[in-house]
């Protein structure tokens, strides 16, 4: 059952420890396929080198039931299920604890664009989401890390696509994309450009924003109707 989206995902999550995004079992990529509304999830808490295409886990977008599998699924596959659910764009999500974007996680820190990398991959600040309520980590954690995800995208009017991904306070980031390998890439793109950030308040504390003209040309030339950034699909 969907053994090339377990392939992708597979494959999506060793892209993870290529590009040093995880130390030990500390991360999760998943692939969904929207015609069957299912997804495909890393097992939990399997080293990466352990890791083949047969031990991805196959779970219903509908309910969160294990269709296929015989391993546990990540631990965070409610909160992967209501992103899939909230955002219908996205095909692929990767939740890392990856250095420096948990780093500004932990501490509450939004990533505003400062220069054009940041704007080649997010269409403005990478916000933080609201730490959960004690009513909320003993109901359902990991679902309401998803519920919180989509309440902070709602209230302040930002598209997944645009912003692909976000910093849970106290937690860690989480990425997004089109699909699995594309959210991975998001998630690579999220770690350096927070590093740089970092970086960049050492030397300046007192560095501004990137200028709005100069964020809409990067972004949009990559990313909007027009974009003529890469080379033209056969």
């Amino acid at each position: 059952m969907l053994e090339d989206l377990k392939d992708q995902v597979l494959e999506a999550n060793l892209m993870l420890v290529r590009e040093g995004l995880v130390r030990l079992t500390w991360g999760n990529v998943s692939g969904v396929d929207r015609e069957s509304g299912l997804f495909v999830i890393k097992p939990s808490g399997v080293a990466y080198d352990k890791l083949r295409a047969e031990h991805m886990v196959v779970v219903s977008l509908a309910d969160g039931a294990v269709v296929e599998g015989d391993l546990n699924p990540s631990s965070d596959t409610p909160t992967h299920r209501v992103l899939y659910q909230e955002f219908p764009d996205i095909g692929g999500i990767t939740h890392t604890h990856s250095v420096y974007a948990t780093m500004l996680s932990q501490a509450g820190v939004a990533l505003p664009c400062q220069g054009t990398t940041h704007a080649d991959h997010f269409y403005g600040t990478v916000p933080v989401v609201r730490e959960l309520t004690p009513e909320e980590v003993a109901e359902d954690y990991e679902t309401n890390t998803g519920r919180a995800i989509v309440e902070c995208f709602r209230e302040q009017g930002l598209k997944p696509l645009e912003m692909p991904a976000a910093f849970q306070k106290h937690h860690a980031p989480f990425a997004w994309g089109k699909n699995a390998l594309d959210s991975v890439k998001n998630a690579v793109a999220l770690e350096v450009c927070s590093q740089m950030a970092l970086g960049t308040w050492q030397l300046n504390p007192d560095a501004n924003e990137i200028p709005r003209h100069i964020l809409e040309k990067h972004y949009l030339r990559k990313h909007g109707p027009n974009a003529y950034y890469g080379q033209k699909k056969a």
